[in-house]
């Protein structure tokens, strides 16, 4: 997997990963016939049990077919219908055996984890994949900025960017050609600042990341990849 545009910071490189991880493990599979009801989620297999089918169709863009799949798949993976930081971390680790992508899943399940409890609820992992997918391009925008404003003060700041860009890298480990140099990912993140800081006062807000995000035709084409994934 190629690592050319990051210092854009495109919607793409998240999206990418986490879909192929779902992909690979089961959780996002081909709708089938059976899907065509309008039972509701099965429950009695968990100890979280989700909220209802018509309350997370109000709260996503999913229908209940689409929802009843991924509720299948996400409870093949998750018995207990929770997943923990460390479960998160080890499913990433099966994925990307060839770099270290601890710091990745921790900022990612952050991200998913939008009630801070520790665990990805069903609930949790459908509304966040639904604005992925195909929240409008303020929403998406929105839950990247989420993702690298790692300590959720309302702004990016360069260190919290390059902790990102890093977990990116070492995810990717010594496999990318052309290989990786140790320094690349200060200067992405250097590029990027000189692109999003447009106050040049050292940090990123919401606004600034937004106005900058929507000029620039790479980050929006890149946002339209996987509307049709599901």
């Amino acid at each position: 997997m190629g690592i050319q545009g990051m210092e854009l910071c495109a919607m793409a490189v998240v999206v990418l990963l986490f879909i192929a991880v779902l992909k690979q493990f089961g959780i996002l599979e081909p709708m089938s016939m059976e899907d065509s009801s309008d039972s509701e989620l099965e429950l009695s297999a968990v100890r979280h049990q989700p909220e209802g089918l018509d309350q997370l169709q109000a709260q996503t863009k999913f229908t209940k077919k689409e929802l009843q799949s991924l509720y299948r798949g996400f409870k093949n993976e998750c018995p207990t219908g929770l997943v923990d930081e460390d479960t998160f971390k080890l499913i990433y680790s099966q994925f990307f055996p060839q770099g270290d992508a601890t710091a990745y899943a921790h900022f990612l399940f952050n991200a998913f984890d939008a009630d801070g409890s520790g665990a990805i609820r069903f609930e949790d992992f459908v509304v966040g994949l639904s604005i992925l997918l195909r929240g409008t391009v303020h929403e998406k925008l929105k839950w990247a900025f989420n993702l690298y404003d790692i300590n959720k003060d309302g702004y990016i700041t360069k260190e919290e960017m390059l902790a990102i860009m890093k977990s990116i890298y070492d995810m990717m480990g010594r496999h990318t050609y052309p290989i990786l140099r140790e320094e690349a990912p200060l200067e992405h993140v250097e590029r990027f600042f000189q692109k999003m800081d447009r106050n040049q006062d050292g940090v990123v807000t919401i606004d600034e990341f937004l106005e900058t995000c929507q000029k620039d035709e790479n980050i929006m084409s890149s946002m339209q990849l996987f509307e049709n994934v599901i």
